[in-house]
């Protein structure tokens, strides 16, 4: 194998075992400007867009032993990666295909299972994980509080009957 080809294949390699997701889109059609501003919104969420030939990240993915999506590695075809937030990604890649309508999501693999592009539109809808994170911890709160509510009560109605009786005296 060509050492250069070898050299592109190991670096697609690192970034995609290196990534939780791989997001395949097709950018047919859009201009160098266009790419930079999706490029540009990608990073502001912790990931990166990157061209690739199909053939190259075809090989990169099967020695990462992530699951072939060679059916969908057709035409011009640009990958998504990123080392955290999936639905970020999702809704930077979403929001952007919707205002250029240039750019198509045709497959993802999220934790070595492939998701079509339904599928990653759903996770673009998702709140971020900051959010989730926060929904998830007062999930996790409401029985303590409610049970805190709950032993309180007796004394604080003993306390305001004790209130009520000093005031009808004064």
């Amino acid at each position: 194998m060509n050492p250069d080809k070898k050299y592109i294949i190991d670096e697609l390699f690192e970034r995609v075992n290196s990534s939780p997701f791989v997001l395949v889109v097709d950018y047919t059609g859009m201009t160098v400007p266009e790419f930079n501003e999706l490029r540009g919104n990608l990073s502001e969420n912790g990931a990166e867009c990157h061209v690739a030939k199909n053939t190259y990240m075809r090989k990169a993915l099967e020695n990462a032993e992530l699951p072939d999506i060679s059916d969908q590695l057709l035409g011009q075809t640009a990958f998504v990666t990123g080392e955290s937030d999936v639905c970020a990604a999702a809704k930077a890649v979403k929001e952007f295909a919707k205002k250029s309508k240039k750019l198509d999501v045709k497959v993802g693999i999220l934790d070595g299972d492939v998701i079509d592009s339904d599928q990653v539109k759903a996770l673009a809808d998702l709140p971020s994980r900051e959010v989730l994170l926060a929904q998830l911890l007062g999930v996790i709160n409401a029985p303590a509080s409610k049970l805190v509510r709950t032993i309180n009560e007796p004394a604080a109605s003993l306390a305001r009957v004790i209130k009520a009786k000093h005031g009808d005296e004064a």
